[in-house]
């Protein structure tokens, strides 16, 4: 009888499971898409704070060779991500543009822009007070050869700023879009498991125990969330290579963390949601009376 009552349970089992599964992938599918969306928006991010820039000027009687000196070993600090020397030429190009020669000419071919060194924080640094952080140490480690440590403080403040407005919208937005689609794989369950309650009830009135009832369906709902979450991790993989193939312009660069914490977390997602979702209905099923199920 135990045989026949697996097969029989098994049969029952399968009717609904594709559905099921296109359902739960659909919706991991989006959660994929929200997860992407996260990950793009922290990557524009690090690029835009570390492409903010400070410059680091000194005293009239340091020589280059001790500017370059100092250059090379701050270098090193990890409060930088780039340290550029700029000689006096450079300055005045990047200062004035085409007209530099005119004022040369000018000031009879004396530059009187003296050569600095030009960083970018790294991302921790990246804000106003992390700024402070380097001019203090900037001050303190050279005071005999920094003069001054220039940075635009209103730009690392709109910078930071606007970056943590977006993500608060952005963090509310996906957090609802996720309830919905935590809601939408729950109900495709349940409703896959109310076709089968008749099947359920059944296998309880015949001896079957709790455990052995529930075994089937369990096991069904752990692989369906493996298989999903596989699933959608490919649809999401193939639609941002075909974007970047057929949209010239447009870089989705995600490092082999990201999409690790990508696969991984659909992964977790698509499981615990199918795996409690099943369980719960499960459980409403077993305890329901008979005459309830119609």
């Amino acid at each position: 009888m135990s045989e026949s009552l697996e097969k029989y349970t098994r049969r029952g089992i399968r009717s609904g499971y594709f559905s099921t599964f296109i359902g739960v992938t659909l919706v991991l599918f989006l959660v994929g898409i929200l997860l992407s969306g996260l990950f793009i928006l922290q990557n524009i991010e690090r690029d835009t704070k570390e492409g903010l820039q400070g410059d680091v000027f000194f005293k009239a009687d340091q020589s280059v060779e001790n500017i370059q000196a100092i250059r090379q070993k701050i270098s090193t600090w990890k409060e930088f991500k780039r340290v550029v020397f700029v000689s006096p030429d450079q300055a005045l190009k990047q200062f004035s543009g085409a007209e530099s020669d005119q004022i040369l000419e000018v000031l009879e071919g004396e530059n009187p822009i003296p050569p600095t060194v030009s960083f970018n924080p790294s991302l921790p640094f990246a804000t106003r007070s992390g700024m402070e952080k380097i001019r203090s140490r900037l001050l303190r480690e050279f005071p005999t050869a920094v003069a001054e440590v220039s940075y635009d403080a209103t730009s690392f403040e709109k910078v930071n700023g606007g970056f943590r407005q977006f993500l608060f919208v952005f963090l509310g937005i996906a957090g609802l879009l996720l309830i919905i689609a935590f809601a939408l794989i729950n109900n495709t369950i349940r409703l896959s498991l109310y076709s089968k309650r008749f099947t359920i009830k059944t296998m309880q009135l015949v001896g079957a125990t709790r455990g052995f009832i529930r075994r089937p369906f369990l096991w069904q709902a752990f692989v369906s969330g493996v298989l999903s979450s596989m699933l959608s991790f490919g649809l999401l993989v193939g639609l941002y290579v075909g974007i970047v193939f057929y949209f010239d312009g447009i870089m989705l660069q995600f490092s082999t963390e990201n999409l690790i914490f990508l696969s991984g977390s659909l992964l977790i997602i698509g499981v615990f949601i199918t795996f409690v979702s099943t369980l719960i209905a499960l459980n409403r099923f077993l305890r329901i009376k008979l005459d309830k199920l119609y």
